[in-house]
């Protein structure tokens, strides 16, 4: 079965080493990995990170964190070239860990959570766009497969990115990229709001899957949402995907008018029932949907 893992967030950001204490709960409560952001530097001893996670019987897969400063989108040359430079370390750090997959935007151009509005982009610009990405992950990938690591590109909503938002996109980036260092990373939090058919969309993907989040469309506990988790898991099944799934319910509880669900918050109570009951469900669904013949 896909082993299932939890996102570091779930908990605490930066995710530091007083939380590696964490890691035996993340395991007790029925995870296999843990979805670890890409420590900034100096944020994590990673000798002492990949001590406690193999201590805990834990694996680890890397999500990515981009920036307009590290940007493979990026028209400005220092930029990109950070970018790149960006999706190198984190590989740098995934041998560090024990990982083997670095997950995320890797494409860059973030909007809302850098506080930047999407704009209107002549055709020339957006094709500009795309072979800078394309040759940023050629370079990156060649790395990364050096190491034994795949990047994962992943499509995020319009919201957040104007580079890659649909799995239509991602298809098309990968097939231009053309490197078997990098792969893709789908998340239903995401494909709620840009695809017609969550399910579909994964077919379409196919074999290009790397990593594979499982999110509600509201980013709650799974099952308290709208997602058709039967559909999800049976297309999964139907393209062989036997990678890793990551849980990312950090939306907190609270409906205070104003209160804004885009900033990630502390937890306020103790979530453990519902995080145990959450792995539990997605195990549950990938098993009942299995097809045996």
């Amino acid at each position: 079965m896909n082993p299932i893992g939890l996102i570091s967030m779930q908990y605490a950001r930066p995710f530091v080493a007083e939380h590696f204490r964490l890691f035996e709960r993340m395991r007790a409560h029925g995870y296999d990995f843990v979805e670890l952001l890409v420590p900034e530097p100096g944020e994590i001893d990673l000798s002492q990170a990949r001590k406690a996670l193999d201590g805990a019987g834990l694996g680890v897969v890397l999500a990515a964190r981009v920036n307009l400063q590290r940007n493979l989108s990026a028209a400005e040359k220092d930029a990109h070239r950070a970018g790149i430079d960006y999706l190198k370390y984190t590989v740098d750090c995934a041998i560090g860990l024990g990982a083997t997959i670095v997950g995320g935007p890797l494409t860059g151009n973030p909007l809302v959570f850098a506080g930047r509005p999407p704009q209107p982009v002549a055709d020339d610009e957006r094709l500009a766009r795309k072979q800078r990405c394309v040759e940023g992950l050629q370079e990156a990938g060649d790395y990364a497969a050096s190491a034994g690591v795949t990047l994962a590109v992943e499509p995020l909503n319009r919201f957040e990115s104007d580079v890659l938002c649909t799995t239509q996109q991602a298809v098309e980036l990968l097939d231009a990229v053309d490197h078997p260092g990098v792969r893709m990373m789908l998340d239903t939090f995401h494909m709620h709001m840009e695809e017609s058919s969550i399910a579909e969309a994964i077919l379409l993907a196919g074999e290009r899957v790397a990593h594979f989040q499982a999110n509600e469309n509201h980013r709650g506990f799974p099952g308290t949402g709208a997602t058709d988790w039967v559909s999800v898991c049976r297309a999964l099944h139907q393209i062989g995907y036997t990678g890793p799934i990551s849980l990312e319910p950090f939306r907190r509880r609270d409906d205070r008018f104003g209160v804004p669900f885009a900033q990630w918050r502390a937890p306020h109570e103790d979530e453990s029932d519902r995080l145990a009951a959450s792995v539990a469900f997605m195990k549950s669904h990938l098993t009942l949907t299995e097809y045996r013949r």
